[in-house]
């Protein structure tokens, strides 16, 4: 970690705001951030937010049941739409899941120090998000009880590897690879909170669970050193794996000779989507635990401006890609191309194709204002806004491309229905269940990189995290 002070001046304007409130020691950072977990108690807002949360995950399972019951056909694909909202969800869930693995990995190795705020929540809805994500690619099997088939192992059919030459193929190792090393960079990240709640904890149960899972952690100098560098090994590990996970994702489009999907530009293009929509459900969740548990004086107005700077520019990076988009239509002279821009514009999708216009390009214009990236209304609105059009972007690619395909005997439209949409907001609930456990259980804000940044730290803290 780097060495100078977080209360620094620099000649950057955004730089100057603090990256943590003043007054905070090693032992105020350790008392505000576990008593959430150990001393706060459950309250009626948690218990209520968790109700409902848990509500709409039981009808994502309820969703599940039936699909298994009746099969595939319960759902609005055709055979014009193969591709419905099960792989709309994937993709779009993917997506949220970059932010997490960003924050932590690439702006740990570019000593990017207000990153520790944010990190671990972000970590937990990557995880999280790529667990509501697995789910569609195995439903839309139509038999998931067979999803083993898509992995390498000995049978007595004397075919031990799945096909490579698939791209769905291909996002079974990127996303499990993915979904792994997340979790043991996260986990790796919470061993020292872990020892701290541990040592807090007043229950013999919470002490014992806590001290299960720190794993004897008890802030050595060799402690601390292994850690810094299994943690910083990981971080370099997870790098390319931020890129790599959506670009191959993307392949599954830019591989394929459909109209719309055929271009050399779809990797990058759903990567700063990816990082777009990711930075947009950071801001979605954090600004809510900020004000709810009063945290301001760790995630302060310079996160929310440094996040608020890094969706309008990933923004700007995807309205170029729906440049491109059109400019790639009109100059390849293909017809089919031009006539897949024209049918998106101003086909049956038009009125999606505006909204994801007005959501995804004019929406986070107004962060080009420092009042508005500093106001949290303001970017919570805008990343609400992002949400929706990110998941309205993966609309159009995949319907408007297929409902028009190059045989007009078989167009048609298509339309989500009541299990589409009940399997898709399940998993809202699903996701939302697991934040609320983890907010209750978990230390949001990681305590010993956040007492780094303290006036004269250099490294671990001067006792362990262990014993503040």
């Amino acid at each position: 970690m780097p060495e100078s002070n977080a209360f620094e001046p620099s000649q950057s304007p955004t730089s100057r705001l603090p990256v943590i409130g003043p007054g905070h020691t090693y032992a105020s950072i350790n008392e505000k951030i576990s008593a959430i977990v150990l001393f706060r108690g459950t309250t009626f807002g948690w218990l209520v937010g968790f109700g409902i949360a848990f509500m709409i995950f039981m009808m994502m399972l309820g969703s599940i049941s039936y699909l298994l019951y009746k099969g595939v056909g319960v759902w609005g694909i055709n055979n014009r739409v193969g591709w419905g909202f099960d792989i709309i969800n994937f993709v779009w869930w993917i997506g949220i899941g970059h932010a997490g693995t960003l924050i932590s990995a690439i702006l740990l190795l570019l000593h990017q120090k207000w990153r520790t705020s944010i990190n671990r929540f972000a970590e937990a809805m990557t995880l999280f998000a790529v667990a509501c994500a697995g789910l569609f690619p195995v439903l839309h099997l139509g038999r998931p009880w067979y999803a083993y088939f898509l992995f390498p192992y000995p049978n007595t059919m004397g075919m031990y590897f799945p096909q490579f030459r698939s791209p769905l193929e291909w996002d079974v190792f990127a996303v499990s690879t993915y979904a792994s090393v997340s979790l043991v960079f996260w986990y790796v990240g919470l061993i020292p909170d872990l020892a701290t709640l541990r040592d807090r904890a007043r229950g013999w149960f919470t002490k014992t669970v806590y001290g299960f899972f720190s794993l004897g952690w008890r802030g050595s100098a060799r402690h601390w050193h292994r850690y810094e560098s299994i943690y910083l090994l990981l971080a370099g590990l997870s790098t390319p794996l931020v890129l790599s996970v959506h670009t191959i994702v993307s392949f599954d489009f830019a591989v394929s000779i459909i109209p719309g999907w055929h271009a050399t530009f779809f990797p990058p293009y759903f990567v700063a989507g990816a990082i777009y929509a990711g930075f947009a459900m950071v801001l979605t969740l954090a600004i809510p635990v900020r004000w709810v548990y009063g945290l301001e004086d760790f995630i302060t107005d310079k996160h929310l401006e440094n996040m608020g700077l890094i969706t309008l520019v990933t923004g700007n990076m995807v309205g170029y890609a729906y440049i491109m988009e059109l400019f790639y239509g009109w100059y390849s002279a293909n017809e089919y191309e031009q006539f897949m821009v024209h049918n998106r514009v101003l086909g049956p999708y038009w009125a999606l194709y505006v909204a994801l216009i007005v959501c995804n390009i004019i929406a986070p214009q107004f962060l080009w204002s420092k009042r508005i990236r500093r106001n949290s209304w303001w970017l919570f609105t805008i990343s609400m806004f992002v949400s929706v059009g990110m998941w309205l972007e993966r609309y159009v690619i995949i319907v408007v491309s297929l409902h028009r395909t190059f045989l007009p005997s078989s167009w048609g439209t298509y339309a989500g229905t009541f299990w589409d949409w009940t399997l898709y907001i399940g998993t809202m609930g699903f996701f939302l269940t697991l934040l609320f456990l983890f907010i209750r259980l978990l230390p949001v804000i990681s305590m010993s990189e956040m007492q780094m940044l303290l006036p004269g730290a250099s490294g671990a803290p001067e006792k362990g995290a262990a014993k503040p």
